[in-house]
């Protein structure tokens, strides 16, 4: 947040006042003093886009010389630091420039960008105020301002504020868009939706704006109206990754599984990847074999077993889970102390009790270890009473 602010705001102003330090350092008469051409070759630099060099000439500068324009100095050094994001040390010497006689409206502009970006809110409000008529004419100023009276929990203050920047700028939608925010954290849900479906209506939304809205609600656990507009937004932009993503979790928070992994089913069409998401919501809504067939698409082979073995182990295929021991070492996911009590218990089931043994030992986490012992105790029940275990 604190570089676009700096980014659009550098590009915006800065070229003004460096090139109306330049001017004043031609117009000024030809007998120079030291001081005022280190000035100069820092307007110069800066106005290049050398900020580091910039500061560089201006340590040359003698402060001590009654010569010395020390507006400009100090304004040249806070634009230097603005442009290499030193924000503190920007914030100190734009504030000499003021107390040395800068008139320039400007500079509370960049004061205002250096406080915002040290979070000094309340100071940031008083240097956009300051600059006078200069606010009317940037949309981010007024959102900067709208932006700092809701870090100071002035809500109210920061809503008039976006209507203002709507009645200046009403072909600029930033200001909508942040009302619908500010208003799903304020829980005012409806006012919100309304909002939110006006924006989506009037300006150019992009897939990141539902899916922002959208999550927003989520949050807020306004699932219905979430799953309304990322519904929406998943006819428009099908083949978007995080809309699908989001609107199956979506319909997971509120224990709809099938849903849920239909939708990562078809977005997996795009993005291979979600094959497995998808098939283990389908293990978990129960729906094994369709996960199984989902399961055998899987790329990632560590990934692809693992499922696989939890999914034979739901269908009670025992054999075949117990089968999959080589395959598991292969791809060392027997080090998985999870995985290799999956299998022993597979191989309990199956009644290939030496098997089990062989697993049982690696067990070491206490939980586990619990288990182990009661499958040994149950191994021997079975050898004593064979008709308990058939």
């Amino acid at each position: 947040m604190k570089n676009r602010w700096i980014w659009q705001f550098h590009c915006l102003i800065c070229a003004a006042i460096v090139l109306s330090c330049y001017a004043h350092s031609v117009g000024a008469n030809d007998n120079k003093t030291q001081p005022t051409d280190f000035i100069e070759l820092a307007a110069v630099m800066l106005k290049d886009g050398h900020h580091d060099r910039a500061l560089l000439a201006l340590q040359s500068v003698d402060l001590g010389n009654k010569k010395t324009d020390l507006s400009r100095f100090y304004t040249l050094q806070g634009l230097s630091y603005l442009g290499l994001n030193d924000l503190e040390a920007a914030k100190d010497s734009l504030q000499l420039a003021v107390k040395n006689g800068q008139k320039d409206p400007s500079i509370f502009i960049y004061l205002a960008q250096a406080y915002f970006g040290v979070k000094d809110y309340k100071n940031t409000i008083g240097a956009i105020e300051k600059a006078g008529a200069l606010i009317n004419k940037d949309a981010v100023l007024i959102s900067m301002k709208a932006e700092s009276y809701w870090h100071l929990q002035q809500a109210t203050a920061a809503i008039n504020t976006l209507n203002e920047g709507q009645r200046a700028f009403p072909s600029d939608f930033r200001f909508l868009k942040r009302k619908v925010f500010y208003f799903v954290e304020l829980g005012l849900y409806q006012e919100a939706i309304r909002l939110g479906r006006e924006y989506f209506k009037r300006s150019n939304a992009t897939a990141a704006d539902y899916v922002a809205f959208g999550n927003a609600l989520r949050l807020s656990r306004e699932y219905k109206e979430a799953i309304n507009i990322l519904e929406v937004a998943r006819l428009q932009y099908p083949h978007e990754e995080m809309v699908a993503k989001l609107l199956a979790h979506t319909y997971l928070d509120q224990g709809y599984l099938n849903s849920a992994a239909f939708i990562l089913e078809q977005a997996a069409l795009s993005n291979p990847n979600l094959q497995a998401e998808a098939a283990e919501i389908y293990r978990r809504a129960g729906r094994l074999h369709k996960a199984l067939t989902l399961n055998e698409s899987i790329s990632d082979q560590k990934v692809k077993l693992k499922q696989r073995l939890s999914i034979l182990l739901a269908l009670k295929q025992f054999e075949r889970a117990a089968n999959m021991e080589s395959s598991l070492y292969r791809n060392g996911l027997l080090e998985d102390q999870d995985v290799r009590y999956a299998l022993a218990y597979a191989f309990f089931s199956s009644r290939r009790f030496p098997e089990v043994n062989k697993h049982l030992e690696h067990l070491k986490s206490p939980e586990l270890f619990r288990k182990a012992t009661e499958l040994r105790r149950l191994m021997e029940v079975c050898k004593n009473e064979p008709w308990q275990c058939a």
